[in-house]
Formats: structure tokens, C-alpha cells, sequence
């Protein structure tokens, strides 16, 4: 069981605390231009460990403004977001020609792919979390649409988030790494489930009616992907609509509801075989709802670049 990565400038040389603060950084979360306000007395600590999917991190620091530039996005591999959770004092942010202000009790979101400005002018203690784009939209429709935005954690299923947050930070030494991987998919649920609420609070893009409608769909594919009668109809008449405006539901999020459905079960039968790596492959499939083992594969490879078994063995998917 291994600990979480630590690192503080306490037992750095004054004249090298900043240059190291900027690699350990850069190094947590990605490439970042960081500009101090007293470089020599700069005081800073991190610790970050990997939960599965998400990586987590505890950053308390001196004042820092980081910026991500265009020169820094250039050799990124991946698109990954960083959901940023202030402690003790706001942060500003300016990302996509938006200016927030985020206290504690909030979170925002951080496009990696995108130049943003990041800064706090008191000591501050965050927490982050550092998640790659597929992961976050497998279960939130464009996660995109919540950057530069804050979102209260003060209560609902944010405030539940922002909680499981704080406890899984103070136990992460004593976490097993199969508990570590179950909490990862914990904490991306529900901040897919914290997104999706605010979504419903506040919907731009088409109107609240057809939100709704959307999100209680989405919600009892979820809840009966182990139903292999689940079908359009099935969906239709649960949810007290036509199956005709079913389908058009889908159009606004460019698919369909036969591939929202095979994609929650594949995202489901992934997370199944991640948290019971000795389970057989064939009783995973059937669980959720797919014909046959081959079929199980073959989606399953598609969709994550590598087949079932490969996952089982721990092998790393290829790039999308």
C-alpha cells in the first residue's frame, strides 16, 4: 500500500523553492507558467496519490498566479480537467473569455486544453482533482459547459462531493489500492451527478422542459442497464413520453438512445471488471445486457482501445 507522493519547499534553498514549486506543479497536473510574489520566502506543500481514474491532490501554498499558455498545450497527449476545490480563501479565475470568482464552498472546473489564468492573493489550501476528459464525459453530457463556472458545494450532491472529497484526503495513507480505485469511480459519479444537477438548475442551449425530460431518461438508462429488455419503448413508456420525442431528445446531444444505452452498459461492465478483476468475462457481459461474449469484446475494445481481457490483465488503453 503506498503512500501518497509528498513534497514541501521547507527543505529547499530559499533561491531554488520556486523554480522546484514550478516543476512539482507542472509535474501533478501539467505544464504551468507560475509567477510569485516573494519567490525566496515562497513556502508551498503538496501531496497527490492516484485513485483509479482520478488523480487527487492537497495543495497549500503562499499566494501563486499559474497560467497555462498556448506553448504548454501544444504537447499535450491527453485532454484532461482539473476540478479545483478552494479551503481557505477564493481563487480567481479566467478561462474562454470568462472571469469567476470561487470561495470556499464551490468548485470550478479547469480546461487543460484551453490557455486559463488561476491565482489566489492569500495562503491558500486546495483540494484537486485531476480527470481526463473520456472519463468525465462518460458520465456527464459535454463537460465543457461547466468550465469557468462555479459550482456550490454547499449543499445537494455537490456538498456530498465536496465531503467525500475532503474524507477520502484525510485517509488516503491507509487507503488499499482496490479501495483507492473504488473511491476513484465514486468521486467521478458523483460529480457527474453534481454537474448533471446544476445542469437541470440552470440549462442554456435548449429549454428546461426537454433538460428534464433528458436527465430523467439518462437517469433510468442508469439505473436498469442489467435489464436486457431495455429498449426505446421500455424507456418511453417509463418516462411518460412518446418514443418518437424520445429520439429527438438525443438529437440535441448528437446520438441516439441505442448508443446511450451500450455505452452506460460498456462504462458499467468496465467499472464491474475493474473493482472483481477475477470475474469471467462472459458473466459481465450477460450481467449487462450484451448477446454474446464476442459481441462484449468487440464493443468493449472500440470503445476503450483495448479488449476485456487486456483490461483484466492491467493493460493500458491506447490514445482515442
Amino acid at each position: 500500500m503506498a503512500a501518497a507522493l509528498r513534497f514541501s519547499t521547507g527543505a529547499i534553498e530559499p533561491q531554488h523553492r520556486s523554480s522546484k514549486w514550478n516543476a512539482v506543479v507542472s509535474e501533478a497536473y501539467f505544464p504551468l507558467e507560475l509567477q510569485f510574489r516573494d519567490p525566496v520566502h515562497f513556502n508551498g506543500e503538496l501531496a497527490r496519490a492516484e485513485l483509479g481514474h482520478v488523480g487527487m491532490s492537497r495543495l497549500t501554498s503562499d499566494p501563486v498566479n499559474y497560467e497555462r499558455r498556448r506553448s504548454h498545450i501544444r504537447s499535450a497527449q491527453e485532454e484532461e480537467y482539473l476540478v479545483t476545490l478552494p479551503r481557505a480563501t477564493s481563487v480567481e479565475f479566467r478561462q474562454m473569455g470568462q472571469d469567476v470568482r470561487c470561495d470556499p464552498g464551490g468548485f470550478i472546473i479547469e480546461r487543460g486544453d484551453e490557455p486559463y489564468r488561476f491565482l489566489y492573493e492569500r495562503p491558500n489550501d486546495l483540494y484537486v482533482l485531476k480527470v481526463s476528459r473520456r472519463a468525465l464525459a462518460e458520465r456527464v453530457r459535454q463537460p465543457d459547459r461547466f468550465c469557468a463556472r462555479v459550482i456550490d458545494a454547499t449543499t445537494g450532491t455537490a456538498g456530498l462531493f465536496a465531503t467525500m472529497v475532503s474524507h477520502a484526503q484525510s485517509q488516503i495513507d491507509d487507503l488499499t489500492p482496490t479501495a483507492r480505485e473504488t473511491i476513484g469511480r465514486q468521486l467521478l459519479e458523483l460529480l457527474g451527478l453534481a454537474l448533471n444537477d446544476a445542469s437541470n438548475a440552470s440549462e442554456s442551449g435548449y429549454s428546461s422542459v426537454r433538460a428534464a425530460h433528458l436527465s430523467r431518461v439518462e437517469k433510468y438508462i442508469r439505473a436498469n442497464l442489467k435489464d436486457p429488455d431495455l429498449s426505446p419503448d421500455l424507456i418511453a413508456d417509463a418516462c411518460g413520453i412518446s418514443k418518437r420525442y424520445l429520439h429527438d431528445l438525443f438529437k440535441d446531444v448528437n446520438g441516439t438512445v441505442s448508443q446511450q444505452i451500450r455505452d452506460q452498459r460498456l462504462v458499467a461492465a468496465r467499472d464491474r471488471l475493474q473493482a472483481s478483476r477475477d470475474l469471467p468475462i462472459s458473466e459481465v457481459a450477460y450481467r449487462f445486457g450484451f448477446a454474446d461474449q464476442a459481441q462484449f469484446s468487440r464493443l468493449f475494445k472500440a470503445k476503450f482501445g483495448m479488449t476485456p481481457s487486456e483490461f483484466q490483465r492491467g493493460a493500458l488503453p491506447r490514445p482515442a
